[in-house]
């Protein structure tokens, strides 16, 4: 005879409240203490208990959805820069670590992400009508440029967001960022700390809030060591981008005893350069990465680099977000991470 499936009543039994209480849980209705509700979860993972989604959001009008929305600002509909930007996100092992995190935090209360991407006028007018038709409950939004128009468009029509990182455009939107200007500095001690004396440094793209708090607070620390000058060159976040700009600070100054890359990505791609320019790193040239990220341990050699806590971040817009969607948030909100230096074999 076939086992029953887990009824309310037996997660009831299990985490030993009432059927109502483990259906407010359920439903995600507010007023239910958090050490309960913790213990209807419990319940619920330990007698497998699959809730009804259908009745579900009968109950909460909701889709029990969010959208992951990769943004850039591009026009372009065709279907091969559509195609570029997704291989170019899903390729880069950051994303890996975000999805990690939003789906850690969304798992444990059936909530599911959905992957988008809003790369084009088109693209995002989908996004937008995707939301609006109540399809995802809200949107967690991670923008590849700084002239991204999504974040404006989503606030100006109350739909629930957060962004990872600092809009370049001051709007009233929720985000989590880290500072990357102590990040720029972390990176900057430990070269100096190492007797570098000729640094210079890689950096994202310069019209990104990060990439330029990160360019300043390694100026910045250098400066108060007396080196005014800080040789820069820009990149993409990309390996090849990476590549290409050491490539050309090598060609401006050769001496550079110590280098600080804006990505760990970025820094494979410059160790990869100094490799063919004849240089070893660390005994000739010390690298310093940004992210910590899965890169950074299978680099040769394996990175230094600034630790950004890429699941714990993602997870804590994923809270935000649904803090606006149940309103027990109604005003924009930011929190910002600290960095940490990782010390491996490069630096």
């Amino acid at each position: 005879m076939a086992r029953q499936p887990p009824t309310l009543e037996d997660v009831a039994r299990e985490a030993g409240v009432s059927r109502a209480t483990v259906s407010r849980v359920v439903n995600g209705i507010r007023n239910v203490d958090p050490t309960i509700q913790d213990a209807v979860r419990s319940a619920i993972e330990r007698t497998g208990y699959i809730p009804n989604s259908a009745a579900r959001s009968l109950v909460t009008r909701r889709a029990e959805t969010v959208a992951l929305v990769v943004s850039g600002a591009g026009d372009n509909d065709s279907e091969g820069e559509h195609n570029a930007f997704a291989s170019q996100v899903l390729s880069d092992p950051f994303f890996g670590r975000v999805v990690s995190g939003v789906i850690g935090f969304l798992r444990p209360r059936s909530i599911h992400p959905v992957l988008m991407f809003a790369e084009s006028e088109a693209a995002r007018r989908q996004v937008l009508a995707y939301l609006r038709q109540g399809r995802a409950d809200g949107a967690l939004i991670f923008s590849t440029h700084a002239a991204d128009p999504l974040p404006a468009l989503l606030t100006a029509e109350n739909l629930p967001c957060v962004l990872f990182a600092r809009p370049a455009v001051a709007t009233p939107v929720s985000y989590v960022d880290l500072g990357h200007q102590e990040g720029g500095r972390l990176a900057a001690e430990h070269l100096l700390a190492r007797g570098c004396r000729r640094i210079a440094t890689v950096t994202g793209p310069l019209d990104l809030p990060a990439a330029q708090d990160r360019l300043t607070g390694f100026r910045d620390a250098v400066a108060r060591h007396g080196h005014p000058c800080v040789p820069f060159a820009e990149g993409g976040f990309t390996l090849d981008s990476g590549a290409a700009a050491t490539a050309r600070l090598l060609s401006e100054h050769p001496g550079i005893d110590g280098l600080f890359v804006a990505s760990d990505l970025m820094a494979q791609g410059a160790c990869r350069t100094l490799r063919e320019h004849g240089r070893r790193v660390p005994e000739d040239v010390a690298v310093v990465g940004f992210d910590d990220s899965v890169t950074a341990a299978t680099c040769r050699p394996q990175l230094t680099t600034i630790r950004q806590p890429m699941e714990e971040m993602a997870a804590t817009m994923a809270r935000i977000l649904q803090e606006h969607i149940e309103g027990t948030r109604t005003a924009p909100t930011s929190v910002i991470f600290e960095p940490e230096l990782v010390v491996r074999r490069s630096a």
